[in-house]
């Protein structure tokens, strides 16, 4: 059976960087209260940058570390929540940018779980043979729908890019998803020419809860034990959560990488960067057991798993 084997990994954030320190002069908060509750210190902002724009740096690093050429993709599919265009979407724009004339392209909004999203859709397409080269990239800019005079919001995120290449490949071993769930909530909301609405609390019992369950049955589905996995690939949200996912699995935090304290909350492309990160450190070896796993708005979330 035919797999979708990562080929290449490729990340872009902006060049503007909000610290901590930053924030103490637009809002009531500081340093050490921001660091305790979320363990983040910096953002990147796009100022007047795109969405389309960053998945164009993203994607464009991805085929370059993959080695394929853009006229080689058969299909685009971009997670985000935050595209100033309606139409034409992120994807069709990423297309015309790279030159990637063959593909198909479709945008997947899924708000911090787009990014797992997409993947589950470009691995159906590989193993239907209906796809063999996939580009896949989350890409957000939630600065720009955040109320910078909420301290309990603006302090969250930041934006950038993350892309991977998937290529068909035969493959012995399994690689899984669990379907995207969704349970109608207003934990973490935001309509249109508004700001983005969350619950801290409720997202935060939300995400310990259903996080470590969906875990479980990928790898059972998988039949593999939390024991045999490598690293746990999360979204980045906040690192009580992840330390919190870590406990209730019973697995040590050391398997669970993060760079949150640099980004903060980067929505559908923190899976992808962190990917990125963990691929060009060197860190990514052949064989590793792989989970990732996607959570937030909707509320929605899902897990895959995956050997590199």
């Amino acid at each position: 059976m035919k797999n979708g084997r990562i080929a290449g990994t490729g990340s872009y954030v902006p060049e503007t960087i909000w610290k901590n320190e930053d924030l103490e002069k637009m809002v009531e908060t500081s340093d050490a209260w921001i660091r305790e509750r979320t363990g983040i210190g910096a953002r990147h902002i796009a100022g007047e940058e795109t969405v389309a724009q960053m998945a164009v740096k993203a994607a464009r690093r991805a085929l370059e570390n993959a080695g394929i050429c853009s006229t080689e993709l058969d299909l685009i599919l971009v997670g985000t929540s935050s595209s100033e265009s309606i139409f034409p979407n992120t994807a069709c724009l990423v297309q015309d940018e790279i030159g990637a004339f063959r593909a198909a392209c479709l945008d997947v909004s899924a708000a911090c779980t787009g990014f797992l999203a997409v993947y589950e859709l470009g691995q159906l397409y590989i193993r239907s043979g209906k796809a063999k080269n996939v580009l896949l990239i989350g890409a957000d800019a939630l600065s720009r729908l955040a109320d910078w005079h909420d301290r309990g919001t603006c302090i969250l995120f930041g934006d950038g890019a993350g892309a991977i290449v998937l290529t068909a490949e035969e493959q012995e071993t399994k690689a899984c998803e669990r379907s995207i769930r969704w349970r109608k909530g207003v934990s973490l909301t935001c309509e249109k020419g508004t700001y983005l609405q969350m619950d801290g609390r409720a997202v935060f019992q939300f995400a310990l809860s259903r996080v470590p369950e969906v875990i479980r049955e990928v790898l059972a589905e998988a039949d593999m034990a939390v024991e045999e996995i490598d690293a746990f690939i999360l979204h980045q949200a906040n690192s009580r959560i992840i330390d919190g996912v870590a406990k209730r699995l019973k697995a040590p935090k050391e398997k669970f990488p993060r760079n949150i304290e640099a980004y903060g909350n980067t929505c559908a492309a923190s899976i992808p960067i962190l990917l990125d990160e963990w691929n060009r450190s060197g860190r990514a070896q052949k064989g590793q057991r792989i989970v990732l796993s996607g959570f937030g708005a909707g509320l929605i979330w899902g897990a895959a798993y995956l050997e590199w």
